[in-house]
């Protein structure tokens, strides 16, 4: 059969510049009005038996080119087990050597995470007791922004995810989070939702998910730039649910994302914010502490540089809402490569394992919870 390459579905995103034999030369499309681009998601057809080399001429020129650096690709004959392929990089192209074991296949950046599984995931969470779910606004391309409220406390906690939409470890970190989260039996849960109240955004940039964009909304806006001024033309997003925060109130809130280049687990503060204060910083290394002992895939050692006091950019979320509410915020990032500590030959870091740390996260807020309202 004749090889076909395709991205023609939901979260999709490749380009076929050539195709000859086992042989395919592809290029990443940038988002929509933006520079960006890093995410790929395709399907391969008629490859039974093939050795296939699929290379991606412009990795070079990507938005992270020091990501593809001990990279390896995901296939997946069934799209729900990602195996790592074998790939390398130099030369500024990115090459996937892989012998096919089935006539269809599906390579991607990392375990896609598509609007309709967020769907599912939406209708699942939204039919269990003492869950509220609502829709904060819609989005540039009228997507409903999916919104879930639960617990009776009355500390108000914030989780919400993928502001990056290529960063899909995000969202199957809220499937392990969300389901601990609402099941009654689950005495963690029972704890949390008792002394607080919940509000959680699964996916923060339905548009770009959709799209196969890596960073940006339907409009190539970068949406954890925008937390310091946010518009209905450029940031609808945001501006939905910063305006729900200031209702609400935040006494704590994790924002999670992916990063193409570091390969562990880490969380950035916001110690460069203008206001400061030791509460905040104390609070924030409890935190810290509290889910290095719950998760070994978690770790310190390696993460991101601290802003300089007064420093700090307040157009990010995480800054931006632990100055606004005087709170505890933070910024949760999880490897596309693997956790170098503790690494998975087979399946690198997997969709199964950014649902755990969801659920250990949950058990590190109930070791501090109690401290936020000092």
């Amino acid at each position: 059969m004749t090889l076909s390459i395709t991205s023609a579905f939901d979260g999709g995103n490749i380009a076929v510049l050539s195709a000859t034999g086992d042989t395919a030369e592809l290029e990443i499309v940038k988002d929509n009005e933006s520079d960006f681009y890093q995410w790929f998601y395709f399907r391969v057809t008629g490859c039974a038996g093939k050795s296939l080399t699929l290379t991606i001429a412009n990795a070079g020129g990507s938005a992270y080119p020091q990501g593809w650096d001990n990279y390896q690709a995901r296939v997946s004959t069934d799209r729900e087990q990602w195996r790592l392929a074998d790939t390398d990089y130099a030369d500024g192209t990115l090459t996937i050597r892989h012998k096919a074991e089935a006539d269809s296949l599906w390579f991607a950046y990392f375990a896609p995470y598509t609007m309709e599984r967020h769907y599912d995931l939406v209708t699942e969470i939204a039919g269990r007791d003492g869950v509220c779910h609502s829709s904060l606004g819609l989005t540039l391309d009228g997507r409903e922004l999916d919104y879930f409220a639960m617990g009776t406390g009355d500390l108000s906690i914030w989780l919400y995810a993928r502001q990056h939409p290529g960063e899909t470890m995000a969202e199957w970190w809220m499937e392990g989070a969300l389901d601990r989260l609402t099941d009654p039996a689950d005495p963690v849960a029972r704890v949390l939702r008792d002394k607080a109240t919940f509000h959680v955004i699964p996916n923060m940039n339905p548009d770009g998910s959709f799209r196969g964009h890596l960073r940006t909304n339907a409009v190539g806006t970068n949406l954890n730039r925008e937390w310091h001024e946010p518009t209905p033309e450029k940031s609808p997003e945001v501006l939905w649910v910063r305006n729900h925060m200031d209702k609400t109130g935040v006494d704590f809130a994790m924002d999670v994302h992916g990063d193409e280049a570091i390969p562990a687990n880490f969380i950035a503060g916001f110690e460069g914010i203008p206001s400061w204060t030791e509460r905040q910083g104390k609070l924030y290394d409890a935190y810290l502490t509290a889910l290095l002992k719950a998760s070994p895939d978690f770790q310190t050692k390696l993460g991101y540089p601290i802003a300089k006091p007064r420093k700090g950019n307040l157009s990010m979320s995480t800054n931006q809402v632990a100055e606004r509410f005087d709170c505890v915020a933070m910024t949760l990032e999880m490897p596309f490569k693997d956790n170098h500590e503790l690494p998975d030959d087979e399946f690198g870091w997997s969709p199964e394992r950014c649902a755990l740390l969801g659920r250990a996260c949950l058990s590190a807020l109930l070791d501090v919870i109690d401290d936020l309202r000092d």
